[in-house]
């Protein structure tokens, strides 16, 4: 298979991984690997990294992809945080979301801005589970106002273990949105009209991923 590898040293910056490429990435800084490789991308993020889809998703759609987070010898193998934002938008710019791409740099305390639906495997050194709604014009409140959290797990069956394929399905159809995990619905939330609409983004923070099998599903 070919092999598909640039290596991005970032300063907030707003970049595309590649030419062509379906990712836009919003990073923090260092030097982050990605490498493509057939069916398969890998990720290294030495700190705070958001990939966003390059287009937005409306209507009733599937996201499904396999992710694995390497533990191995490497610098940046830590067992933490495979995330993701969906339904995501800007309400200071709706018709340009990257329009304050470089000011958000990749920095988690920026996608306070944004209304967005959030997931946070393995957050907090992989000790808890979370499901957060964003509500981007209250940006400068106290946090539990501007991302109130809808759910959480804690036990070990639902975080992270290293370097074991996790399949995750997020869905918006019916009014609501699911998001499973090896095919079990951790998370829903029912959806006013347009309020699945949005760009869907990874979250990654200092760690090593490999993002497999990425589709998505118009419903």
């Amino acid at each position: 298979m070919m092999l598909r590898l640039t290596t991005l040293f970032f300063a907030g910056l707003l970049a595309a991984c590649s030419p062509g490429s379906r990712w836009i990435f919003e990073s923090e800084g260092g030097s982050v690997t990605f490498a493509e490789r057939g069916d398969t991308i890998e990720i290294v993020a030495p700190e705070g990294l958001t990939l966003w889809l390059s287009e937005p998703l409306s209507g009733d759609y599937r996201i499904c992809y396999d992710a694995t987070v390497v533990i191995g010898e490497g610098p940046h193998d830590r067992l933490a945080d495979l995330n993701c934002f969906w339904a995501a938008s800007d309400p200071e710019h709706p018709d340009d979301f990257f329009a304050r791409s470089a000011w958000r740099g990749g920095t988690f305390a920026a996608y306070n801005s944004l209304d967005l639906l959030y997931v946070g495997y393995g957050g907090n050194d992989n000790t808890t589970t979370r499901f957060r709604k964003y509500h981007g014009k209250r940006f400068g409140a106290p946090a539990d106002e501007v991302k109130p959290l809808l759910g959480e797990y804690t036990d070990a069956e639902h975080l992270l273990r290293p370097n074991r394929p996790l399949h995750i399905e997020i869905t918006v159809a019916d009014k609501k949105t699911t998001f499973s995990a090896d095919g079990e619905v951790l998370f829903s939330r029912e959806l006013a009209p347009g309020e699945g609409d949005g760009y869907f983004g990874l979250r990654l923070l200092a760690n090593h991923t490999l993002i497999a099998n990425f589709t998505v599903e118009r419903l």
